[in-house]
């Protein structure tokens, strides 16, 4: 069966930001975001989690163990295990972007 952001079940984070989970597995994540411009997340890490953030539309930004990296379309970066990291959206369009994780990064969450 095919999945889409019209057919995947969708959540709403942040003051205006949304998410599309298209794979929802224990052992794999999948979520297609878009983030309005000036919107962000909290600085965090994942206990167990490694992600890959991989930009499809706009530009992103991904504050990454204190170093600061501009991702545009075609563009991603990996974040491994127990790394502090932040997404924001400072440019002038939405940011839209894919964020794999190994495994499932919404049980393992902590504070950075």
């Amino acid at each position: 069966m095919s999945i889409s952001r019209d057919t995947a079940p969708h959540y709403i984070w942040g003051a205006a930001c949304d998410g599309w989970h298209l794979v929802e597995g224990a052992d794999l994540s999948v979520i297609e975001e878009r983030m309005p411009p000036g919107t962000s997340e909290t600085r965090h890490s994942h206990a167990q989690a490694r992600q890959f953030f991989y930009v499809l539309g706009g530009a992103l930004t991904l504050e990454r163990d204190g170093t600061r990296h501009v991702l545009s379309k075609g563009q991603g970066i990996e974040i491994a295990p127990g790394t502090p990291h932040q997404a924001l959206n400072e440019g002038d369009a939405d940011a839209v972007f894919l964020v794999i994780s190994s495994p499932r990064a919404q049980t393992d969450r902590q504070p950075a």
